[in-house]
C-alpha cells in the first residue's frame, strides 16, 4: 500500500495543532539516522511497526519503512528482538 502524499511540509519550529495531521505532513526529512530492515532476519513479529510513533511502518508483512514520515528515531530498531533492523546514517544504502 502506498502512502499518500503530504498536502504540506512543515518550516523548522512549526507547531501542529490538528489531530490526525501526521499523514499530511511529511517529517522525514529531520532525520540523521534511518532504519534499515534485513530481511533476511526479519521474522515479520511486527513489533517495529506496533512501536513506531509515526505512520512510517506499514502493518503489511514484511514490514516497510516509508521515509517520508520516518523521523529516524530508532524505536524499530531497539525493539526488535532479533535485531534485523539497524539504524544507518542519512545518506548511505
Amino acid at each position: 500500500m502506498s502512502s499518500p502524499t503530504p498536502t504540506k511540509k512543515l518550516l523548522p519550529g512549526a507547531v501542529i495543532v490538528d489531530e490526525g495531521s501526521t499523514k499530511q505532513t511529511e517529517t522525514g526529512s529531520w532525520r540523521s539516522l534511518k532504519p534499515v530492515i534485513d530481511y533476511k532476519k526479519c521474522t515479520s513479529c511486527m513489533l517495529c511497526w506496533l512501536y513506531c510513533p509515526e505512520p512510517a511502518i506499514g502493518c503489511e508483512k514484511p514490514p516497510k519503512i516509508d521515509y517520508m514520515y520516518c523521523k529516524g528515531c530508532g524505536i524499530c530498531a531497539n525493539v526488535c528482538p532479533i535485531k534485523a533492523i539497524t539504524m544507518i546514517q542519512e545518506g548511505q544504502k
